[in-house]
């Protein structure tokens, strides 16, 4: 390590080379605001929910200080506040967050520490989440997309961008820690992991989360990742490492560790006590205040006494002229309180477009689209309709990716990527580690980085496991306000399909009408399954895609080609047949039941198939309902609290007076599907029992 000389102390040259005055007015500001803030604010009930950073500071702004490409990027988690000040994030803001107030990074959605920054001429930090370890699979879709940006693309200004992601040694447990170092190490990605350990996931000892509590020691034999592992009070020591593990991922563009132990010298929260620790342990950790030995590092070798009082005196100054102007800011609007769960048109109706994430901030282009299938012979199944619109849309848009498990050479589970990988490449059709959190959160980094990912779940119920990173996707245009938004297209095959089975044969597409912030198509046939997916690759919304299996080669289902512009507006349901007595709405494979129903028994019923349900076509169903002034409404998913229940809900409210029957629904009961074929007829939904449902209806 080289030195230089200082007065009469000899200083490493990274260290030397530090913005020491710098480093020490955004330390004293950051302690200067939990003072504030734990001394004042809380107690006076102004700042509800506090999360203190004394101890974590010095690391963060030393690693702050080192993200100066207009393309990096740090995912970082509510303890990151000390990160955000060393990337320009205003005092006032930093503030008035907490307390709620208007403007910020999230105008009083969310928790005061859950940041997030875009970069317009610097760093951007992404949108944090109050989860531990979903921040780390988004970091590694953005070191994706620096890669595929800068060899794919061919754009140099991403060369030597890096992305970070921050977490604390609690989060190393996590599976989107695990997922994330599996996706990172197997393909070399630009990325540095930062753990800051304090020892305690709130009450939790660090030896429960990762064997003998050091994540670092347990990483050394793995394979592509560097690790660094040392003291995040030593200024000289932390100045070292961070300038070296942040240099070692920008030079060799693959992955870096760096684990910094440091002292939690607050509870984990406000509220948090810490009574599980001894009065000698919390006594050593103030002797080992980072701020303390910054101070000892500096005065009075490069600054006086004096100095450093002006600093602490200026820095308590700021917080309080800071605060006061938060405290003066109005509460937010309550009127746009529903604001921003989706892409929102302004006045002169032209899209309010996020700023990071997406297409739509770069103002690209589409291809020309139509809402009429063009003439064609060629009758295709489900499968093929997915494959050629995903190649269309992959030749003509070069910022579009498909990914899962098993797309690539294989060709997808049920072949719906067959050949896909073969004629536009490795870098935007290929296989991933079995992890649907890293398959749904990589993704969520991807649209940051200005991709439009398309990822494959297998089937619908190993979407579980991506929970998390699915719910957290679809809140983050309303999390911060439409200043970030992740559309994304997840397709999802589900359904009952030549037998069933409690996992292969879920449905449960309810869930996905729950969760905010995303649209859900269930193409019926294989037509509607070109418009609905072209559609959702060219959305500014995340999509799930719902493919039914028992739909994919069915018959029922072959449609000839649309052609390459035909697309299906979210939100407009289809007529399958025009009828007079009695409404039948459904979407999926019981659109095929309900028209042999009516084939076989000569009711004159109304089958409208609604294709989307988030959003789904209300003024259609409510049109049929006030003709035939009778319904039954048809799905797959179990009965209760299934989106059956929604419709039903609206038309008892909108339709009551046009109603001569009650509105009855059939649906699977309120168990999983059986895999014997006899019991799972038994329990589905089919011609014979919407047959005599309708006719119940119609004799009421």
């Amino acid at each position: 390590m080289s030195t230089s000389q200082t007065n009469n102390k000899e200083i490493p040259t990274t260290a030397a080379s530090v913005d020491w005055n710098r480093i020490t007015k955004l330390m004293l500001r950051s302690r200067a605001m939990d003072d504030k803030e734990e001394n004042e604010l809380v107690p006076n009930g102004d700042v509800l929910y506090q999360f203190s950073a004394r101890g974590h500071e010095l690391g963060q702004m030393l690693l702050g200080s080192q993200l100066n490409h207009q393309h990096d990027a740090a995912s970082a988690y509510y303890r990151s506040r000390p990160l955000l000040l060393s990337l320009g994030l205003s005092l006032e803001d930093a503030m008035a967050a907490p307390m709620g107030k208007s403007g910020g990074y999230s105008d009083g959605r969310d928790i005061g520490v859950v940041c997030n920054k875009p970069g317009i001429e610097g760093a951007t930090v992404l949108p944090m989440a109050g989860d531990v370890g979903s921040q780390y699979t988004p970091a590694v879709g953005w070191a994706q997309g620096i890669r595929y940006h800068a060899q794919t693309l061919g754009n140099e200004e991403y060369e030597k961008a890096i992305s970070v992601v921050l977490g604390g040694e609690g989060s190393v447990a996590t599976n989107g820690f695990w997922s994330a170092l599996t996706i990172a190490t197997t393909q070399d990605l630009p990325i540095l992991f930062y753990v800051e350990d304090n020892g305690y996931g709130i009450s939790v000892p660090g030896e429960y989360q990762t064997p003998g509590g050091n994540i670092a020691n347990n990483l050394y034999s793995f394979k592509n990742i560097r690790i660094f592992d040392g003291d995040g009070t030593d200024p000289v020591e932390s100045a070292d490492l961070i300038d070296q593990s942040v240099s070692y991922v920008r030079d060799r563009k693959g992955p870096a560790l760096i684990h910094l132990t440091m002292p939690r010298l607050n509870g984990h929260s406000y509220q948090d006590n810490q009574a599980y620790k001894s009065e000698e342990l919390i006594e050593k950790e103030r002797q080992n205040d980072p701020l303390d030995k910054v101070k000892s590092f500096l005065v009075p070798d490069q600054i006086s006494e004096k100095e450093w009082t002006t600093f602490e005196e200026d820095a308590a100054d700021d917080i309080e002229e800071a605060s006061e102007a938060a405290l003066d800011r109005s509460a937010p609007d309550s009127s746009e309180t529903t604001r921003y769960a989706f892409e929102e048109k302004n006045e002169d109706g032209s899209p309010d477009i996020q700023t990071i994430g997406g297409l739509a901030p770069s103002d690209h282009s589409f291809p020309e689209s139509a809402t009429t299938p063009e003439p064609s012979k060629q009758r295709i199944n489900i499968v093929e309709a997915i494959r050629k619109t995903l190649d269309y849309e992959l030749e003509t848009n070069p910022k579009l990716m498909v990914f899962g498990e098993d797309v690539a050479a294989k060709g997808g589970v049920h072949a719906a990527t067959m050949g896909l990988q073969t004629t536009h490449g490795e870098s935007r059709v290929f296989d991933t580690s079995l992890s649907e959190e890293g398959i749904i959160g990589r993704a969520v980094g991807l649209a940051y980085s200005g991709m439009m990912p398309v990822a494959e779940i297998q089937f619908r119920k190993y979407a579980d496991p991506a929970t998390e990173q699915l719910n957290n996707c679809g809140t983050i245009r309303w999390r911060t306000a439409n200043k970030f938004a992740a559309p994304i297209v997840v397709r999802m095959p589900g359904g009952f399909a030549k037998c069933g089975d409690p996992w292969h044969s879920l449905c449960n597409e309810v869930f996905f009408a729950h969760a905010v912030g995303w649209q859900l198509a269930m193409p019926s046939n294989a037509r509607d399954a070109v418009g609905l997916l072209r559609s959702a690759m060219r959305s500014n919304n995340p999509t799930i895609f719902f493919e039914h299996r028992n739909l994919l080669d069915a018959k029922y289902a072959r449609c000839p080609y649309p052609g390459d512009k035909y697309v299906v507006p979210f939100g407009e349901a289809q007529i399958l047949r025009e009828g007079n007595d009695i409404t039948l709405v459904t979407w999926g494979a019981m659109c095929e039941q309900c028209e042999l129903a009516v084939e076989e028994s000569n009711i004159d019923a109304e089958i409208i198939d609604l294709r989307t349900l988030m959003p789904w076509d209300k003024e259609a169903v409510l049109r049929s309902v006030q003709k035939t002034n009778r319904c039954l409404i048809v799905h797959e998913d179990t009965q209760t609290a299934g989106f059956g229940a929604e419709i039903s809900a609206i038309l008892s409210q909108e339709a009551f007076k046009y109603l001569d029957a009650p509105i009855e629904r059939l649906t699977m009961p309120d168990i999983p599907v059986p895999y014997n074929v006899e019991l799972m007829d038994s329990v589905l939904p089919d011609k014979g029992k919407i047959i005599q449902k309708a006719q119940d209806l119609l004799s009421f």
